[in-house]
């Protein structure tokens, strides 16, 4: 299908050009908001020719660089070209690219790392400064002037809403039955105007198949025709299979206890093997008929639709393996009838998530024995992707799980230590931890309780002694106190990984 037919609206014909010159017409140091959320839906073109002018702009002497919005990660043509080619200044709220995110430690990038439910309403607000651009993948243009969005929604509906010029870059890859799969809600005000929004289950359609622009705004159509970013899943390994049976087993146990309904609760899933072992193990278990309501729909959410397990599902972004993503456009008409993609404002709206009874299942890089949750920083100082939305799911959830295996870096990190190094989710926003050792449930107990619950379900072997030991010590030195810590020892582990190349003691 070639671009003209793609762009029925035939009044934009007249602004189709490349994208090298499309990339002339956003100046140094603009605010530029971006399609993209996990490496699918990110302009492909405009990122590279952006680039390609900033080293032409800092050859002459002219420093060039833009401040980078998106909904959440992209890909390397995106952020890893940007980076490269020192071309942004700041960038948020979330990034997985290694070269951004070596850009990012060295100080060169400004990160601001945010919940994903914030960053719309905090650009409403103004918080964020002004946005001069916004570059927004497509799919085409309705003869109407309405656009049809891609694989991700992201915070595509407010950027349009609030940039000052509009680029679309129209991506004729993608199948164009995707039109249709799209809700895009239209009724979020900004305090004190605000309304609740009807939405009771998670397959609810709220708004409208097309994003709106206005179009005197638009100062540039690009055309692109190329795939959105591999996301290539190992299979589930010995740990992530332990983990989701554990997950699973724990899940019908509620049920059987009448803490969890027949029916079952609509399903979220953050980014990852782990999260998607979940998934598979969802496939041979118990539960029917289920619904996910989460940000991105994985290659494991795919399949429990496919089987019938899951009746429909509601997301953001849809970001897949080339096998997965391959099974999507075959099948495009079953899925199309099953998958809602939506705003991430939608996706991940906090009051929506507590309304309806969200199961919350993700990552962290380490938990300490108190259930402090850290996802974001390796070491206490190294960023490593970002908040995303586990803040968003962990806080109101029904159920809150976070998944890691027990150690890393082949035994010389334990991720149960005795005080995180950087605090993304506080002991009172953690339920249930899970590691391939166990899960240790910590719904009504007290910091010293769940301290001996987390060591000695979640541990490693290795480390739970070295655990139990500071316990103890500090339980003696601290009597009586609520939250027991030795405060001269609590982040040896992590200084002692930094000095010898292992939280163990010699």
């Amino acid at each position: 299908m070639s671009l003209n037919d793609r762009v029925r609206y035939s009044a934009l014909h007249a602004r189709i050009m490349s994208a090298e010159q499309a990339a002339a017409l956003i100046p140094a140091g603009a605010n530029v908001g971006m399609s993209g959320f996990t490496g699918a839906g990110y302009p492909k073109a405009l990122p590279q020719a952006i680039a390609a002018h900033a080293q032409a702009e800092h050859a002459a002497g002219r420093p060039y660089k833009i401040n980078v919005w998106t909904g959440a990660s992209t890909a390397a043509e995106c952020d890893g070209a940007l980076a490269q080619a020192h071309a942004m200044g700041q960038r948020l709220p979330f990034n997985t690219d290694p070269v951004a995110r070596k850009a990012i430690n060295a100080g060169e990038i400004d990160f601001i790392d945010m919940h994903l439910s914030h960053v719309a309403q905090h650009a409403w607000f103004g918080f964020l400064g002004h946005m001069d651009v916004a570059v927004v993948e497509v799919l085409g243009v309705t003869a109407d002037g309405l656009l049809i969005p891609s694989t991700a929604v992201g915070n595509n509906k407010t950027w349009l809403e609030i940039a000052d010029k509009v680029i679309l870059e129209v991506n004729t890859k993608p199948s164009a039955k995707m039109e249709g799969m799209h809700d895009i809600y239209y009724g979020t005000a900004i305090p004190p105007r605000r309304v609740p929004i009807n939405m009771t289950h998670a397959d609810d359609r709220i708004g409208q198949p097309y994003l709106q622009v206005d179009l005197n705004k638009v100062i540039a159509v690009v055309e692109t025709h190329k795939g959105d970013r591999d996301n290539v899943f190992a299979a589930p390994d010995a740990n992530s299979n332990t983990i989701a049976a554990s997950i699973i087993d724990f899940l019908s146990q509620e049920m059987k206890m009448g803490r969890l309904p027949k029916e079952m609760l609509p399903i979220q899933s953050g980014v990852g093997n782990v999260a998607n072992a979940v998934l598979a193990g969802l496939l041979t278990g118990p539960f029917d008929n289920l619904l996910g309501f989460t940000e991105v729909l994985q290659d494991g959410m795919l399949d429990l639709l496919r089987s019938g397990k899951m009746s429909r599902a509601s997301a953001t972004a849809i970001s897949l393996s080339n096998r997965a993503y391959q099974d999507f456009e075959d099948n495009i008409d079953f899925y199309r009838d099953r998958i809602i993609l939506r705003p991430q404002e939608i996706s991940n709206h906090p009051e929506l998530v507590r309304r309806l009874g969200v199961i919350a299942m993700n990552s962290m890089i380490e938990a300490d024995i108190y259930g402090n949750i850290n996802s974001t920083h390796v070491m206490g100082s190294s960023m490593m992707n970002g908040i995303g939305g586990s803040g968003d799911f962990a806080r109101n959830g029904y159920l809150s799980f976070f998944v890691t295996p027990s150690v890393a870096k082949g035994g010389s990190i334990s991720c149960i230590v005795p005080m995180c190094s950087h605090v993304d989710h506080t002991e009172h926003d953690t339920q249930i931890i899970v590691t391939e050792q166990g899960l240790a449930d910590l719904r009504g107990l007290s910091p010293k309780q769940r301290a001996k619950v987390i060591i000695n379900q979640c541990a490693h072997p290795d480390y739970r002694p070295m655990l139990h030991d500071y316990l103890d010590r500090a339980m003696k030195q601290s009597a009586g106190l609520h939250t027991p810590h030795i405060l001269t020892e609590a982040l040896s582990w992590h200084q002692r990984y930094l000095d010898s190349g292992s939280m163990k003691t010699a």
